[in-house]
């Protein structure tokens, strides 16, 4: 895409989790800027941009700021990825890095992490009896133990664990999920809204939208014709 500065990208998804099998595809995300003046045009630059081989989705700093600060799981992970996971790290993306903590507020971690969790749930729910049906089922399950497994513990310690200690047991929920044990994850669900609830969380009520913005502000000015 012409015009456009990659700031930080790496491969997210069941590879960064340690959930990856053998056909399992590899997802990557990323960060760009886009020149500054160009959203004074007629023909403001796209926010995001997705290709399917390879999977892959970019999205412009300004909008990836809002995915990130509403709690959006999958943008809020690039931030936290193991080294090995990143791709490309420049220096407005090892400053992305060193605000993450600015991103975080309680009450949209917990609606976010649940409500994705939520989702992956109601897929469970209407799930089809076609060819592969059951290996998706696994997937959705799988999907919905993590998030809340991840999310209850940003959510209590601040730190967004990444790649999973024990992926194993993430795999034989999905399958036992998948095998009929649709009860086992409505109960995982309840489980995870008793525990926000209980949970002393040291994320503040509200993000540091300031210092979100002060970086922001300086991928602009960077991308400024000089």
């Amino acid at each position: 895409m012409t015009g456009m500065h990659l700031l930080l990208s790496g491969i997210v998804g069941s590879v960064a989790y340690g959930l990856a099998g053998p056909g399992s595809d590899v997802d990557r995300i990323g960060v760009f800027a886009a020149s500054t003046v160009a959203f004074h045009g007629l023909h403001p630059p796209r926010e995001s941009v997705v290709t399917t081989d390879p999977d892959e989705t970019l999205h412009e700093c300004g909008k990836y700021a809002r995915l990130a600060l509403s709690g959006n799981p999958t943008a809020t992970e690039l931030m936290w990825l193991p080294e090995e996971c990143y791709e490309t790290r420049t220096e407005f993306g090892e400053r992305l890095i060193g605000i993450r903590a600015a991103f975080l507020s309680a009450p949209r971690v917990r609606d976010a992490y649940l409500g994705y969790a939520s989702q992956q749930f109601r897929k469970l729910t209407s799930r089809d009896s076609s060819v592969g049906g059951r290996r998706r089922s696994a997937k959705h399950a799988r999907h919905l133990a993590r998030l809340l497994h991840q999310g209850r513990v940003l959510y209590a310690t601040g730190v967004l664990e990444i790649r999973l200690a024990d992926p194993e047991w993430f795999r034989a929920f999905g399958e036992r999920v998948a095998g009929g044990a649709l009860a086992e994850a409505e109960a995982l669900v309840a489980a995870a809204e008793r525990d926000f609830a209980r949970i002393r969380t040291p994320l503040p009520e509200r993000p540091d939208e300031e210092t979100v913005e002060r970086w922001l502000l300086d991928v602009r000015a960077a991308h400024l014709p000089r």
